[in-house]
């Protein structure tokens, strides 16, 4: 039996988006296509955000206690929505003006109590652009993180608890990646309105149910499994990025097409398994996950995989800070 990786696994090679990037537009140029834009999306993160706000003021008079199996078996569903609204709306696929984008990011971040939406972009960005290199990279778990949980099951399950809290503390590394600008004092601004009109309208249960339900989106959740997923070496210590065709992709607007979303960032969600139609020989060969929910178990439970199970570079390539991350849409262009 193998056993648990001690250290990140370094690549020398250059991440593989891009180059896949290239051969697929080579390949199936009709693929712009499917580069629009989706304001339908827009109204999607709104009917959330009311489904979110009705069920905290629904929860207002009820004991405490009760924000626990709402939040974990309803509020995570819609909060997991939301972030992948905040998501869309980072790479500006909502909407056409930037502004535009940030305006749906700020409103779909309105039930996740924290201002985070205009952060993630930022970092999310650098994420597409510099995959696997530490300083830059704020998906790639940072050292201390993987040498303290390991492979240990209980630690797994409270990092996974934890998840949101070692999210922000990562970024502290990532000191080149701009933190503070007008779009993020925007959303500062605006969640701190937000709630505390929960509170004076509906009182701290309200909050709570909120808070929780943003907490279990992205943490000890089977949606949670999501960040496994994406980069984890779970299926291959080679392959680097994976997608998940699930159920679930139906509920949280594909955002289970992890690969083809890395390799063409303009299509936005309702086209992706299109992506995947128009160019199968370039995803049917891939490892791919079936499952959140059995996935989510592996993780906690497979002794072979730890917080090391990463690939990380050290190379940043020729890449610049200011690159937006559109590779698809500047190679048909050019």
């Amino acid at each position: 039996m193998a056993s648990a990786p001690t250290a990140f696994t370094v690549a020398t090679a250059p991440e593989p988006h891009r180059i896949r990037t290239r051969q697929i537009i080579k390949a199936h140029p009709e693929v712009k296509q499917l580069m629009t834009r989706n304001p339908t999306t827009f109204l999607i993160g709104l009917g959330c955000v009311l489904a979110q706000v009705a069920i905290a003021y629904f929860l207002r008079d009820k004991a405490w206690y009760w924000t626990i199996p709402a939040a974990y078996l309803v509020g995570a569903f819609f909060s997991h929505t939301l972030f992948v609204v905040i998501h869309e709306a980072a790479h500006n696929l909502v909407f056409r003006k930037i502004w535009q984008n940030v305006a749906t990011g700020i409103l779909a971040n309105f039930p996740s109590v924290f201002p985070t939406a205009i952060s993630f972009k930022n970092f999310h960005i650098k994420h597409h652009v510099f995959q696997g290199v530490h300083e830059l990279d704020a998906d790639l778990p940072d050292w201390y993180e993987a040498k303290l949980i390991h492979n240990y099951s209980i630690g797994k399950a409270i990092w996974l608890f934890f998840f949101p809290l070692f999210q922000v503390i990562r970024t502290a590394r990532c000191r080149e990646v701009a933190t503070i600008d007008k779009y993020v004092a925007a959303n500062i601004v605006a969640q701190i309105a937000f709630d505390v009109a929960i509170v004076y309208f509906f009182g701290w249960t309200a909050l709570l149910y909120l808070f929780l339900s943003f907490w279990f989106s992205v943490g000890l959740h089977p949606l949670g499994a999501r960040w496994i997923q994406e980069h984890y070496l779970t299926l291959s210590p080679e392959q680097e990025t994976y997608s998940y065709y699930g159920r679930l992709n139906g509920i949280n607007l594909n955002v289970g097409f992890h690969n083809e979303h890395h390799d063409m960032p303009s299509i936005p969600w309702n086209n992706l398994p299109k992506l995947k139609t128009v160019a199968p020989e370039f995803y049917e060969p891939l490892l791919a996950h079936t499952s959140y929910t059995k996935l989510f178990f592996k993780f906690l439970f497979d002794q072979e995989i730890s917080l090391y199970s990463r690939i990380m570079r050290k190379e940043r390539g020729t890449a610049t800070l200011k690159d937006q991350s559109v590779p698809d849409k500047e190679l048909l262009s050019a």
